[in-house]
């Protein structure tokens, strides 16, 4: 499962002590959320208006190129047919122009030019002459056994109204189901005749039959009446009527965008054939074409879902990098300010320290002049000289006089060193005095001390104040996680060449592994609520980096804690050096 406590920055619930009472969440949080979603917005705007109008334009482009092909295919087909039309006609009118009437009546040569019409263009079934009354002259086909017949066709007057015509496909028997091909030879004196034929409608099917469309689509030919003329895939055998409307007579190829009565939306491309009662249409499913656009439309959802994550997780990260270092130099500024009063805190206490030393000092100079000339008149006279209770109390009012300079004496030093000032330093002498000022406490806890310092551990260059607060801040946080009776360990080991290193050890109640990690933290304390600062620890890591040493802890709960300084050891020539470095880490 994840844990979301692993990922989540450190500024998303930092709270600041400086927000009042209200405790309400610092600005971090907002200002990571402005960021993003501004970001987000300016980022991902412009992207998904592009993907909008490429897809868009990606599915008109398709729909366009449908239309075209669409277009191409009606139009190269109604080419086809016209062609093969007009090719019979070519035909049979070069054969009314080079035969006579007279000859075109015989049956032997209707029967030649079948033959010869049948193997050159092929789709011929039979040839018959008309008179202009309609007679049939001459006959030659499957039907010669009948004999001539009379009497006029829509075929035959349409034929001589307009010279040429094509009838559609008869609904009779299915022998009779011929296409009917009829033109009109004008003679001297207002005469003509009227030569017919009847082409297999096979090869009008063969037209048709042989376009590559999809399973879906379909492509046929009906008359004005909107009868089949060809087979369809959607709407059956020849003579069946479609569902959809006729069109209506158009020049040219014809696309409309419309439905079935199903609801199907299908595109419909038609055209006309000339001179004839066909027309041929090409249907195509809407659906197929959107299909055809599935892939590269999964590929634009794709392309755009995978910038968009990748948009959000930069701008994630970077929003998160930016405030976290925003968040850090803010910690940092903190610190900064909380060290300024600490330090302001310690020197009012040492100023007030060395004006309480002072003013108890003049007294104490008084009361040890006055005993002391106490005691000299006790011993000029026999009769005090012999009390040796009371010659006992005068000497331990002396001893607590001399205890309690020595207090006041201590208190005057450690003063004098609160101001920043770089001088020669001895770092046994440093620690014994702070262990000077915890006597009493070490005596009233019952606290075992052990100190072990190496030999010939040299002076250096280095800030009295500073490491006075170093070790006081490590020895108070001991002294604080220690029950009574407990053992404080400090040992000081110095080889030559290298840094004097400090180590400040006790048997408490140990810091968790968790916490580790997090001690030097500002304001991170693991004491009791409402007890400490959490800057004690903060301040003194600080405090090393500044003096260019280093701070490590080792803990284990329930065994002790153990806090490792190394101080660099820097000698007089190194002095200038010294304070422009501390020039340098104090200014922010």
């Amino acid at each position: 499962m994840l844990n979301l406590a692993k990922i989540k920055p450190r500024f998303w619930d930092h709270r600041d002590a400086a927000a009042g009472s209200s405790g309400e969440h610092y600005s971090f949080r907002r200002k990571w959320k402005l960021i993003v979603i501004f970001t987000t917005v300016v980022t991902l705007t412009p992207l998904v208006v592009m993907a909008l109008m490429d897809y868009r334009l990606t599915h008109q482009a398709f729909e366009s190129e449908a239309f075209g092909n669409t277009s191409r295919m009606v139009s190269t087909t109604w080419r086809n047919v016209s062609f093969f039309l007009s090719q019979r006609r070519s035909a049979l009118d070069f054969i009314a122009r080079d035969n006579s009437q007279q000859a075109l009546t015989s049956p032997e040569r209707l029967e030649t030019l079948l033959a010869r019409l049948k193997t050159s263009i092929g789709g011929f079934v039979d040839i018959g002459v008309l008179d202009a009354s309609g007679r049939m002259l001459a006959y030659a086909g499957p039907d010669a056994a009948k004999g001539p017949r009379t009497g006029t066709s829509p075929c035959f007057e349409q034929a001589v109204r307009k010279g040429f015509f094509v009838s559609d496909v008869p609904t009779g028997r299915p022998a009779d189901r011929q296409l009917i091909v009829a033109i009109r030879h004008d003679l001297d004196g207002g005469r003509f005749f009227v030569l017919r034929a009847a082409l297999d409608r096979r090869f009008l099917q063969n037209l048709i039959t042989q376009l590559e469309i999809d399973p879906g689509d379909d492509a046929f030919i009906i008359n004005t009446d909107g009868l089949l003329q060809t087979p369809s895939r959607r709407y059956g055998n020849p003579f069946q009527k479609i569902a959809l409307p006729i069109p209506a007579p158009a020049d040219g190829t014809r696309m409309i965008d419309t439905a079935t009565p199903e609801g199907e939306a299908i595109l419909v491309g038609y055209a006309h054939i000339p001179d004839s009662a066909f027309i041929l249409m090409v249907i195509r499913q809407k659906s197929g074409i959107t299909d055809l656009w599935l892939k590269p439309r999964m590929q634009l959802i794709g392309f755009l879902i995978f910038s968009i994550l990748l948009i959000m997780v930069s701008i994630l990260g970077t929003a998160t990098y930016l405030v976290n270092r925003i968040h850090k130099a803010d910690q940092r500024r903190v610190q900064a300010l909380h060290r300024v009063e600490y330090a302001n805190k310690l020197a009012s206490i040492g100023r007030l320290a060395s004006g309480v030393a002072h003013e108890i000092n003049n007294p104490l100079a008084i009361i040890n002049q006055k005993v002391g000339l106490i005691k000299d008149l006790f011993t000029l006279r026999p009769g005090y000289a012999a009390d040796e209770k009371l010659m006992r109390l005068v000497d331990d009012v002396m001893e607590s006089i001399v205890r309690c300079s020595s207090v006041t004496r201590r208190l005057l030093d450690f003063s004098r060193h609160m101001a920043s000032r770089i001088e020669p330093v001895n770092i046994e002498a440093i620690l014994r005095q702070i262990m000077g000022f915890m006597d009493k406490e070490v005596e009233r806890r019952r606290i075992r001390v052990t100190m072990d310092f190496a030999r010939d551990i040299p002076e250096f260059m280095g800030d009295r104040g500073n490491l006075q607060q170093i070790f006081l801040n490590l020895i108070n946080n001991a002294f604080a996680a220690m029950t009574d009776g407990g053992h404080l360990d400090i040992l000081v080991a110095y080889r030559q060449g290298d840094p004097i290193e400090v180590t400040v050890s006790d048997n408490g109640h140990g810091i968790p592994e968790e916490d580790i990690k997090r001690i030097f933290e500002p304001f991170f304390s693991t004491r009791a609520q409402n007890v400490g600062t959490g800057l004690g620890l903060s301040i003194t890591y600080g405090l090393v980096t500044e003096m260019g040493g280093h701070i490590s802890v080792e803990s284990r709960v329930g065994q002790g804690t153990r806090f490792t300084v190394t101080v660099p050891v820097k000698h007089d020539g190194d002095r200038r050096d010294t304070h422009t470095d501390a020039h340098k880490t104090d200014t922010p």
